[in-house]
């Protein structure tokens, strides 16, 4: 079944030209889905249109993939010369530190850029839940990295959200402070631990971030680390999240080319489509199109 649709998360990367120390160098011990050496190539456009070419891709958002941070603005004017050659990505997720001194600067350069329609700006985490500890730098309770946060309205700017599930309390009450700013929380909150007391607690995080109106999902990427792709698991986790947000703040993206560790593009849509067979049909284009045209304001 070919299906039309948005992609509003995917990644390119020319490792020959840029600079991007987690693909060229060691690889990072913690990475979510473990060994990720099959990644340590070039993804251009061409290597995405031959992964999505089963389906209608009539958009996509490109959301950043850590370019050398000394950098933040390099990979923006990269993807937009991209663009200006093949008329993709649609629009583009930057990077900017929201911690640091130059934050605004780096925001203000960002945002001159038309492609720009949000930030990705990753909060210090911590890797379980029983190993937070409040108010740490860099994270969402850093006065330094709310001062930061705030000038996003300031450039129009959404944020993309990606956290474990553990950090999704900390990130409702940023949401609530700034109501303004529009959120887009990544990869279904991350549920990582599949077991009947770690579904509980995603469950409850969940229901905690959706509770701001200002903030919406990205129903994507359930690989787990060193295991394969599950349907009937991954269905329990988006038919959850879609009735936790409402399916009128959820949108498909496809994670693409990290998802391709574990599923292939094609598999990927079809099962999705297949777990949303519930909703009307105008509902499932709205999670397929319209959600990710309105959430990244684009012309299609």
């Amino acid at each position: 079944m070919s299906v039309t649709l948005i992609d509003a998360h995917h990644h390119l990367w020319d490792l020959n030209k840029n600079p991007y120390p987690w693909l060229q160098e060691a690889n990072e011990p913690h990475f979510f889905l473990g060994n990720y050496d099959p990644l340590k190539k070039n993804y251009l456009w061409p290597d995405y249109q031959n992964d999505t070419s089963m389906h209608n891709v009539i958009a996509t958002v490109h959301c950043e993939a850590e370019w050398a941070r000394e950098d933040q603005v390099g990979e923006t004017q990269w993807l937009t010369e991209i663009h200006q050659l093949s008329g993709y990505p649609s629009a583009i997720v930057a990077h900017a530190w929201f911690h640091t001194g130059n934050s605004e600067e780096v925001l203000a350069r960002q945002a001159s850029f038309p492609l720009v329609k949000g930030i990705r700006s990753k909060p210090a985490t911590t890797s379980s839940p029983f190993a937070m500890k409040p108010h740490q730098p860099a994270s969402m309770q850093d006065p330094l990295w709310l001062e930061g946060f705030s000038k996003l309205s300031k450039y129009k700017l959404s944020w993309d959200l990606r956290v474990p599930y553990w950090h999704l309390a900390e990130a409702a009450e940023v949401a609530e402070l700034f109501p303004e700013t529009q959120i887009i929380l990544n990869h279904t909150g991350f549920p990582w631990d599949r077991s009947t007391e770690g579904l509980k607690a995603w469950h409850a995080a969940m229901e905690r971030i959706a509770r701001c109106s200002n903030v919406w999902l990205k129903v994507s990427e359930f690989g787990l680390r060193d295991k394969p792709w599950n349907y009937s698991e991954n269905k329990v986790i988006v038919q959850n999240a879609l009735s936790i947000f409402g399916i009128e703040r959820c949108m498909f993206a496809s994670n693409f080319p990290v998802a391709g560790l574990r599923v292939t593009f094609d598999t990927l849509v079809n099962s999705v489509a297949q777990m949303i067979e519930g909703y009307s049909l105008s509902q499932q284009q709205d999670f397929f199109v319209n959600n990710a045209a309105k959430f990244y304001r684009l012309n299609i």
